[in-house]
């Protein structure tokens, strides 16, 4: 029998109950459509879905959606000229476009979270896997020391830190994605004693304000924010890895997306 896009889909939710209101839609393509390579990445943009369609794959993986907002919304992309660029493209290729964002989350462990440990090559450092985040331990290290592994781990050529750079780092919590709030990082820096938080990203008067108020006080306490995409694209790069495994017979390949943001 073939391979099928649904055949995929069914088996990237296999090992999850079923997740009401899921945002892990097909949002291209027709599942019934024999897999003849697959494409996995962060993010379906516009050169991502150009770089897929060359290497051959139908089926491109994203974590994050076509349509720049977490739930499709119509309206924003309505008549929107990038928009349907991008979408004249998925349907002249054919090529399509799954995205698996709520059920890899909920995958025990979570492959973005393993995928990030095992990139910085932090697996003997993890003292404590929560569902929504990690907890780490290390010796003798400052953020200084922290951020500069990695920076060379992740071939990142900057991070935004929070806090002073020569603060003692024992304990620190890793936050991926967009986890960064104050909701989940406040509690989780406070209930697990951490020095640092290894963030995503969230909103920047939330978590950072709530550390600068805390080496101001005098407490040793500080942040480093990778981004959205450096925080979470590691583990999809292990997704990859899984699939190449799992369909040795198709052509599986990982396509990285270059940093968002400039420095000038």
């Amino acid at each position: 029998m073939p391979l099928t896009i649904q055949n995929v889909i069914d088996e990237l939710r296999s090992s999850v109950p079923t997740i009401n209101n899921t945002v892990d839609i097909l949002m291209a393509g027709q599942p019934d459509t024999e897999v003849r390579g697959i494409a996995v990445s962060f993010m379906p943009t516009q050169q991502v879905i150009e770089e897929a369609i060359t290497k051959g794959a139908n089926l491109l993986i994203t974590h994050e959606p076509l349509s720049y907002s977490h739930r499709h919304d119509d309206k924003l992309v309505e008549n929107d000229q990038v928009f349907l660029k991008k979408q004249q493209l998925l349907e002249d290729s054919g090529i399509a476009v799954f995205r698996y964002h709520d059920y890899c989350h909920q995958k025990q462990p979570d492959i973005i979270m393993t995928g990030l440990l095992e990139a910085l090559e932090w697996e003997a450092n993890l003292v404590e896997m929560l569902s929504i985040a990690a907890v780490l331990e290390f010796s003798s290290m400052t953020v200084s020391d922290v951020a500069a592994h990695v920076k060379q781990k992740l071939g990142m050529p900057f991070l935004r830190i929070t806090g002073d750079l020569s603060t003692p780092c024992s304990r620190a919590g890793i936050l991926v994605g967009y986890r960064g709030g104050a909701s989940t990082a406040i509690p989780l820096m406070r209930e697990h004693n951490l020095d640092l938080l290894i963030v995503g990203e969230g909103p920047e008067w939330e978590t950072p304000e709530y550390i600068r108020d805390a080496a101001h006080q005098g407490a040793n306490k500080a942040l480093l924010t990778l981004g959205h995409a450096e925080s979470e694209e590691p583990g999809m790069r292990a997704l990859s890895e899984e699939l190449r495994q799992k369909y040795p017979d198709v052509p599986v390949s990982f396509i990285p997306i270059k940093p968002i943001f400039q420095i000038v």
